[in-house]
C-alpha cells in the first residue's frame, strides 16, 4: 500500500467506514485521495465486523453498540452470525441490564439488516431475543456492580419490565406482521 492508501485505511477504520461522519468532520476528501476501490472497502468492513465481534463481552456492550451503528450503513448478514454466536453462548449468564442492552441492540441490528437476512435466520434471531427478554421478566432483578439502574433510565424491576415488554411487543408485531415481508 502506498502512503495515501495507508492514510485512507486509517480514516476508514477510525470512522468505521461511515462516510457521512467523515464528511461532517471534514476528512472525506482526504479519504477519497486514496482512490480506494469498493472491493477493498468491503474487505475493511469485514475487518471491522470481525474486530467488533471478537470484542463482544457481557462486561460492556461497546462492541455491540459499534455493530449496531455499522449495521445502519453497511448491510452484511455475516454480522448477525457473529452476534448470535456470542449471544447464544453467553447471554443467559449475564445480569438483567446486560441482557436488556443486548436484546435492544440486537433488535436494532435485525431491523437494519432485514433486507439482507434470510427469513429463517431473522426468525431464529427474533426467537432468541424473545427468549432473553422473557428470561429478564421472569427472573428477579440481577445487577452486577457498576450497572446502576439510573444510568439506563430505569428505577426498579417494574421499569425494567416495562422496557422488556416494549421490546417483546415489538418482536411480536414484527414476527406476525412483517417477518416475511422485505419492506
Amino acid at each position: 500500500m502506498n502512503e495515501q492508501e495507508v492514510e485512507a485505511k486509517e480514516l476508514f477504520m477510525l470512522y468505521r467506514g461511515h462516510f457521512i461522519q467523515m464528511h461532517k468532520n471534514g476528512v472525506l476528501e482526504a479519504y477519497k485521495k486514496g482512490g480506494i476501490e469498493r472491493e477493498i472497502e468491503i474487505t475493511w468492513y469485514h475487518e471491522i465486523m470481525d474486530k467488533l465481534t471478537s470484542e463482544l463481552s457481557i462486561r460492556d456492550w461497546e462492541a455491540m453498540t459499534g455493530l449496531e451503528a455499522l449495521a445502519k450503513y453497511y448491510q452484511d448478514a455475516r454480522m448477525l452470525e457473529g452476534v448470535m454466536t456470542f449471544v447464544i453462548r453467553h447471554m443467559m449468564g449475564a445480569d438483567s441490564i446486560v441482557k436488556l442492552m443486548y436484546a435492544e441492540r440486537l433488535l436494532s441490528i435485525l431491523q437494519s439488516l432485514k433486507s439482507v437476512l434470510p427469513d429463517d435466520k431473522r426468525y431464529l434471531a427474533y426467537q432468541q431475543t424473545l427468549k432473553i427478554l422473557e428470561d429478564i421478566s421472569l427472573k428477579p432483578l440481577i445487577i452486577d456492580p457498576g450497572h446502576e439502574l439510573e444510568l439506563f433510565n430505569l428505577k426498579d424491576k417494574k421499569s425494567l419490565n416495562n422496557r422488556v415488554k416494549k421490546s417483546m411487543d415489538e418482536i411480536k408485531t414484527i414476527r406476525f406482521t412483517k417477518l416475511f415481508s422485505k419492506e
